[in-house]
């Protein structure tokens, strides 16, 4: 199957580059550690395409290109983690003694003899791009496989003092220092909201965030948790030196030429520190409001809403619902050359073009009320308040709002109307609420259901399903959820979508507010004009296919 000649060689007899264009390029690869055919593609001698298109020629060998689905666990536990990103290639299934291995470079014969000693199997090569083979390596060797080795150093090797010696002096090849970057690579990669590091007994465990939804990753050896945390501390320009008190601090990385911000936050256990790394991605596209999954009549409701030129939009919901999300798509419709727009946030999670953005800096002294202050002073038509946290931010936000400016911020309730009543319960008297306040938007994030393993389903007769959607057991009716896969991690869900209750401050409401009606009283009221619940704006769209009625029940119960 193999010939023995050399990749210039195979191209420049196939016609596909210059000899001249070879020599130029070997020169080139003397300069760096990268192989020959990268050298040649970085060049632009010849695309990747062509040249494994040559190689299939030459070496009888397939060009395949590959899914998460095409490849099998049994296939990935027979080649270390090391031997995979030595040399660039991937284990996509084993039947028997043969293995089947994807490369990017046949010629290199030293990893197929490697593979083939390490394995014991009868090895089968296919080309794939390279690109697609370090794609495959992350998502199937994950966190653990590739921290394997450096938690075989740790438990092997030293004592807990050693190892934290080797961290604080900073020693590249640490173990400490490659588990901590692994997991922190990683959580990027799976699309990770936070990263928690915390003690057990008996180990220390690693968990994503992703949809929401905490997974374990990674567990380590007690033993190393003082310098994983010390680790990050340094990372974060964080005292290694205090344990006692809780800590706040970042870190700045690039990622594949992202900027990626990283929040870190220490807290004192009784079992030891844990850490939570909150992940903001600053080169995130910004999300268009019609792709929020606003239905269409909460959209029309919403966009009415925003349309004033003065007064006050809240969004209310727990951390993680997406209310910044919203509020950044809201601005970025309002915003235009003829409109002053100004935020004060903490943190700023995106970079807006236009729009003049404030960082809270409380050890500064610049906090939300000092900087909206300011920013009063700056002549806006539109500010943005990253959450109203007190009664001064409030009242200010409020003032601002009767004064000629249109105030958008958050509130964390559990619904729409619940927002009026938590204003009041700040100390904002009734009447400045109903004169300023011009609707809510209250949200929820829930899982969609995975498209790679969609399926149909009738709810049982008695299920909690019908119960919660208020439907008789002799109804009929269609759902759907995942049957989990490999592209889903066997969850059923994949990505997220939003579910929303709008709540436009109409005549009616003003009356029951200055009176003091329930919430209850309050949304009924916006009801009459058109307003949705969150609990029916997710039926809904479960009964589309989108999620689940038990994920509705895990964020939206009612």
């Amino acid at each position: 199957m193999l010939i023995n000649k050399k990749l210039g060689e195979i191209l420049v007899d196939a016609g596909e580059i210059t000899q001249d264009q070879l020599d130029f390029a070997l020169q080139e690869q003397k300069k760096g550690s990268k192989r020959l055919g990268e050298v040649l593609i970085d060049l632009g001698f010849i695309t990747e395409t062509n040249l494994l298109r040559t190689l299939e020629k030459q070496f009888n060998v397939p060009y395949i290109t590959f899914g998460n689905h095409d490849i099998m666990k049994d296939a990935i536990d027979k080649v270390p983690i090391f031997l995979a990103e030595r040399y660039t290639l991937l284990p996509l299934r084993k039947e028997g003694n043969k293995l089947t291995v994807v490369m990017n470079d046949p010629t290199n014969f030293y990893a197929i003899d490697d593979v083939r000693m390490i394995t014991g199997c009868e090895i089968q090569i296919v080309l794939g791009e390279r690109q697609e083979i370090i794609n495959g390596i992350n998502n199937s060797y994950g966190v653990s496989g590739r921290i394997g080795d450096a938690i075989g150093k740790l438990e092997d090797n030293t004592t807990e003092g050693r190892v934290l010696a080797t961290v604080v002096e900073g020693q590249d090849d640490a173990p400490i220092i490659k588990i901590v970057n692994s997991i922190i690579e990683q959580a990027i990669r799976d699309r990770a909201s936070d990263i928690h590091i915390e003690a057990q007994a008996g180990e220390t465990r690693a968990r994503f965030r992703i949809d929401g939804v905490l997974r374990n990753v990674a567990s380590f050896p007690s033993s190393s948790h003082n310098a994983i945390i010390s680790r990050i501390k340094i990372m974060a320009n964080m005292d290694i030196a205090e344990r006692r008190v809780p800590q706040d601090g970042r870190i700045d990385i690039k990622d594949s030429g992202r900027n990626i911000d990283l929040r870190i936050s220490t807290l004192p256990t009784i079992l030891g520190e844990k850490v939570v790394m909150r992940i903001l991605d600053k080169g995130t596209t910004l999300i268009h409001l019609d792709k929020l999954g606003f239905s269409e009549n909460n959209l029309k409701m919403f966009r009415d809403v925003y349309s004033y030129s003065h007064g006050i939009v809240l969004v209310t919901g727990p951390t993680g619902s997406g209310k910044s999300t919203t509020l950044y798509a809201t601005l970025s419709e309002l915003n235009n050359s003829t409109k002053n727009i100004i935020t004060v946030e903490e943190p700023v999670e995106y970079t807006m073009v236009g729009i003049n953005q404030v960082n809270v800096n409380n050890k500064a002294g610049l906090t939300f009320a000092s900087g909206l202050r300011s920013i009063l002073r700056q002549d806006p038509n539109i500010i943005m308040v990253g959450e109203i946290r007190d009664e001064e931010t409030a009242r200010i936000s409020i003032n601002a709002a009767l004064t000629g400016h249109l105030v958008l911020s958050t509130l964390h309730t559990n619904d729409a109307a619940g927002a009026i009543t938590r204003l009041v319960d700040m100390g904002i008297e009734p009447f400045l609420v109903v004169s300023s306040l011009k609707g809510i938007v209250a949200q929820r994030l829930a899982r969609c259901i995975c498209p790679e393993c969609k399926e149909e389903y009738v709810p049982d007769a008695i299920s909690t399903e019908r119960q919660y959607m208020g439907i008789g057991p002799e109804d009929p009716i269609k759902l759907y959820r995942g049957k989990g896969c490999k592209s889903c991690e066997f969850t059923g869900y994949s990505g997220r979508l939003a579910i929303h209750e709008v709540l436009t401050v109409v005549p009616e409401m003003k009356e029951l507010i200055l009176n003091g009606a329930s919430d209850i009283e309050i949304f009924r009221a916006g009801e009459k004009v058109g307003a949705v619940s969150m609990k029916k704006d997710g039926i809904q769209k479960a009964l589309e296919g989108k999620t689940t009625i038990e994920e509705l029940m895990r964020v939206a119960y009612s």
